[in-house]
């Protein structure tokens, strides 16, 4: 018996020690005041539902989110547009309404740019999926890409997931839509990963998950250097606290900025939902704890950066709550 109690102890130890000092970590990284005039640039963005092109929404829903987007500094609007099929095509037919909200995002947001928000399951999360390895899929992505610019979109936001950290073939396909946005002075943005938050963790999750949740910084680089706009999915971290939420958004800030050249607008995702389970604690992931967070990591590592802005996630799962932490805490 005393040996089970010496070994069960010795357990606990290697599981709480490092993970009581990573949350102390990130409470500290949480200490401290953002400095004065990391406020918005006027460059954040926002990811909208499906219903805005598939014939749910009305002019009235367009008059009622452009009310509350007038004041803030949001430019951008990744619209759901897909999802793709797992060939990389796009039908037509799941987007009808989309040529009708751009007009009225045009006319009632003037400046506000509209880009098809653009995913699908890649294959290595399950049987089933688009798998970035075949040219003919990624052939078929481009193509898709050209489809929703021939209908108005002012840019393609993409969002493959799970994507697995240094994957070749995505910087590939980046660079293929680079060369097309490029010709059609379009805008080339995705959504990405998080950052390792210790070196080398998405090697060591990859051996116990399918898919695992971070990127290596250095394909962070890798991924920024090749778009327009890169948004960090910066939620569903799993933080049990307020406090070490925002700490940990404030890291996720700091690595993400080191490597993402300044020519390359950089968002940071507010989570605009509330949900509870083991990987979103509503009660954490505050939009309060994520501006401020985004504010600390900014104020560390560039407060003079023009390219960078919050992008909240999403339209339809949006409180009161949500937007005024959002507005008081970064729109000011």
């Amino acid at each position: 018996m005393r040996r089970v109690r010496r070994t069960v102890l010795v357990l606990a130890l290697v599981l709480i020690v490092p993970l009581a000092a990573v949350e102390t970590a990130l409470r500290v990284n949480y200490m401290g005041d953002p400095a004065d005039g990391t406020h918005t640039r006027n460059r954040d963005a926002m990811w909208l539902g499906h219903a805005w092109v598939d014939g749910r929404k009305k002019d009235a829903d367009v008059t009622a989110l452009a009310g509350r987007l007038r004041d803030t500094g949001v430019r951008d609007l990744y619209v759901h547009t897909g999802p793709l099929e797992h060939d990389g095509t796009l039908p037509t037919s799941v987007y009808p309404r989309a040529r009708w909200f751009i007009d009225a995002v045009h006319r009632e947001l003037p400046g506000v740019r509209v880009q098809a928000f653009l995913g699908d399951v890649l294959a290595n999360g399950g049987p089933e999926g688009l798998e970035l390895s075949d040219a003919a899929t990624r052939a078929e992505v481009v193509r898709s890409a050209g489809q929703v610019l021939d209908t108005g979109y002012e840019g393609v936001h993409m969002d493959l997931e799970p994507l697995h950290s240094d994957d070749e073939h995505y910087l590939d396909l980046l660079d293929d839509l680079r060369k097309l946005t490029k010709d059609r002075d379009a805008q080339l943005s995705v959504a990405a990963h998080q950052i390792d938050p210790l070196p080398h963790l998405h090697s060591v999750a990859g051996l116990v998950a399918d898919h695992p949740k971070w990127w290596s910084q250095e394909f962070f680089g890798q991924v920024a250097r090749r778009v327009d706009q890169i948004a960090v999915m910066s939620y569903d971290t799993a933080r049990l606290f307020e406090s070490t939420y925002g700490g940990y958004v404030a890291q996720q800030t700091s690595l993400a900025l080191e490597v993402t050249p300044p020519t390359t607008h950089l968002l940071m995702g507010l989570p605009f939902y509330y949900e509870n389970n083991p990987s979103h604690w509503g009660h954490a992931e505050t939009v309060a704890a994520a501006v401020r967070g985004a504010r600390l990591g900014l104020s560390r590592t560039d407060p003079d950066r023009e390219l960078f802005g919050l992008a909240p996630y999403i339209d339809f799962a949006a409180t009161e709550t949500n937007w005024k932490e959002f507005e008081d805490g970064w729109v000011r």
